[in-house]
């Protein structure tokens, strides 16, 4: 049996038919499982993932799918598309969003909620109405009781305090990852060891602190790099996915999981962004 070299990361946030940024249709995202599916591809717990981190094998074609923020529309569209093709996902919580309430319809529950764009998912948060767009308690439990998707710390506010408070930037994040740890234990159990930074930020100050939390697992937006076995579980890797097709997401996934083709690839990238940064 052949066991994956790396295993590639998929980051999105939105799956609904309102267009934006950030954003795949539920058309495009099916398509992009069926790709999965039609080639043989499993999908990956953390603690499988983990694994591999730590040398266990995994199955070649190995991936896991993640969800940054915990937008309603994850519940909407993207977890009966989840459970149709056989596949689960992580979804990273910014926790200070997340509400009490009854679930809500999702696809195949007639009238569904409305799921905005991610612009006006940010307005609606930043008016204090995040219930509107952001999962419930009761969606969250759902989902993770049908094995659909795992529940992970993304913080507690989704805040850059690097650039809200740059001198006290440590002490609040600290205090951050205290909360989500503290409310993701209230609502779901203990808090994993897996974290994702919120909009991609980190320095090594950021990655001390997560560490000494007990997260060992962080989770990056950066893209050109391979998720190896025993390479730095604090540096893991993850591509966005965009709203195109599922052989467009494939070819994407197939030079990422590539022994030879995807280091040079990635080398390629940074050396064009080094370009563009110079020029």
């Amino acid at each position: 049996m052949k066991y994956a070299q790396t295993v590639p990361v998929l980051m999105y946030h939105h799956v609904s038919p309102v267009e934006g940024m950030i954003t795949t249709s539920p058309i495009n995202f099916e398509s992009q499982l069926q790709w999965l599916k039609r080639r043989g591809y499993q999908t990956l717990t953390t603690d499988q993932f983990a694994s591999h981190l730590n040398g266990s094998p995994v199955p070649v074609k190995s991936v896991l799918i993640t969800f940054d923020d915990g937008y309603l529309d994850n519940w909407v569209y993207a977890y009966p598309l989840l459970k149709k093709y056989g596949y689960s996902a992580v979804i990273f919580l910014v926790t200070s969003w997340v509400n009490d309430g009854p679930v809500r319809h999702h696809m195949g529950q007639g009238e569904l909620p409305p799921t905005p764009s991610h612009n006006q998912c940010e307005a609606l948060i930043e008016q204090g109405r995040s219930d509107d767009v952001i999962l419930r308690w009761s969606e969250i439990k759902a989902m993770q009781a049908d094995s659909a998707f795992e529940f992970h710390s993304h913080t507690h506010t989704h805040t850059r305090w690097d650039k809200a408070d740059p001198g006290e930037k440590n002490r609040h994040m600290a205090e951050e990852l205290a909360l989500s740890k503290e409310s993701l234990k209230a609502h779901l159990g203990e808090p994993s060891e897996h974290f994702c930074w919120p909009q991609g930020y980190f320095d090594a100050d950021y990655v001390k602190l997560a560490q000494q939390a007990g997260f060992r697992y962080l989770y990056t937006t950066q893209a050109f790099g391979q998720n190896r076995a025993y390479t730095d579980p604090a540096s893991i890797y993850r591509f966005a996915v965009r709203n195109t097709s599922g052989n467009s997401v494939g070819r994407r996934l197939s030079i990422a999981a590539h022994p030879w083709i995807g280091p040079l690839f990635n080398r390629w990238k940074l050396w064009k962004r080094a370009r563009r940064q110079q020029a």
